[in-house]
């Protein structure tokens, strides 16, 4: 089969490699058919994080190509969502909702043999408890690029503002517009928020998605001075709650400095050099929740929106190409001349 191999920074490669077969009776083989690059890919695309050599992506959806015989409610020829994680479904930390803590999970994507996304197999561990099935046949474009953003940004999204207690009627802060930052705004709306103000961003095509998706206002600077426009904004106050999802320094402190007493900040981000002030949070009672979002947890009532028309999240994708442009995919969002690439890999 043909993956992307990571070979270095700023190196993606095509290359061959033995497609995946079932190893373990839990196993299933899925044939991809539409992937994607991720923000996070990013980190270790400029060398800020190490990757192992080998195949990546962790964002895909496909048909079910083999399945192993402990595999129930899976069969050959079904159509499948993946989250960025596998996991049981069984375990202490799978039954409290959060999959990514799976005692016997993982992440696909990480250098490995055969378990990247971008590719025309992905093999997948525990796969009972990590693939969702997808009902019907007559999916549109569109709809397959709404089911492709659940299997990380949309969920992820989701999982900030979960995380981050949005209710009916709040002030919710969103900082980062890339696609994690985007979602996060369809879902601030999707839980009821009132106002939802975005940080940091400065083009305009994310801007236009960001206003469509329910922003009612866009800070453009960034550090202090973005601190004081929210202020400004909110009457001295900060938001009611605040979605941090870029993961830098800067994006946490601001994160941090906007919360008004009593909120929480709901972290999506993969922090890199973070800290957090300590002294700070607890004088102003300022809760902090989130990490890897347990996209698996939140994939069935999400899927149940898009089929239903609720949320469109694939609008995020605004580069479509295939596997064999999938260095220049990397190259367009590395150059934030992409919000998201979609890599069409094969048909239905």
């Amino acid at each position: 089969m043909r993956a992307a191999i990571f070979n270095g920074p700023g190196k993606i490669d095509l290359e061959d490699r033995p497609k995946p077969v079932v190893k373990d009776p839990t196993d299933a083989v899925v044939r991809v058919v539409l992937a994607c690059v991720c923000g996070s890919d990013l980190w270790w695309y400029r060398g800020i994080s190490d990757l192992a050599h080998g195949t990546v992506g962790h964002e895909f959806i496909g048909v079910v190509d083999e399945v192993g015989d402990a595999v129930q409610d899976l069969a050959v020829g079904d159509f499948v969502i993946a989250p960025f994680s596998w996991s049981d479904g069984t375990c202490r930390n799978c039954r409290a909702g959060f999959h990514t803590a799976c005692d016997h999970g993982g992440f696909f994507g990480q250098g490995g043999q055969d378990d990247g996304g971008q590719a025309e197999y992905v093999r997948v561990p525990q796969a009972a408890g990590t693939l969702v099935k997808v009902p019907g046949d007559d999916l549109s474009d569109d709809v397959m690029a709404d089911l492709l953003a659940l299997t990380d940004v949309m969920s992820t999204g989701y999982h900030a503002a979960v995380s981050a207690g949005v209710t009916e009627g709040m002030t919710v802060a969103v900082v980062g517009d890339g696609a994690v930052g985007l979602s996060g705004v369809l879902s601030a709306k999707l839980l009821g928020a009132a106002r939802v103000i975005v940080l940091g961003s400065t083009h305009e095509d994310r801007h236009a998605l960001a206003r469509e998706w329910g922003a009612d206002e866009i800070i453009t600077v960034r550090g202090d001075e973005a601190v004081a426009a929210l202020k400004d904004l909110t009457d001295g106050n900060g938001a009611d709650a605040v979605l941090e999802c870029v993961g830098t320094k800067d994006s946490t402190e601001t994160c941090f400095a906007i919360a008004a007493a009593g909120a929480i900040v709901g972290r999506v981000g993969v922090p890199h050099d973070v800290t957090i002030d300590g002294e700070a949070t607890f004088f102003r009672n300022i809760g902090m929740r989130g990490g890897p979002a347990p996209a698996r947890h939140y994939q069935p009532q999400l899927m149940r929106a898009v089929l239903d028309g609720e949320i469109h999240p694939g609008k995020v994708f605004d580069l479509v190409t295939d596997l064999d442009h999938i260095a220049d995919a990397y190259a367009a969002m590395d150059e934030r001349r992409a919000i998201k690439a979609l890599i069409k890999i094969s048909e239905r």
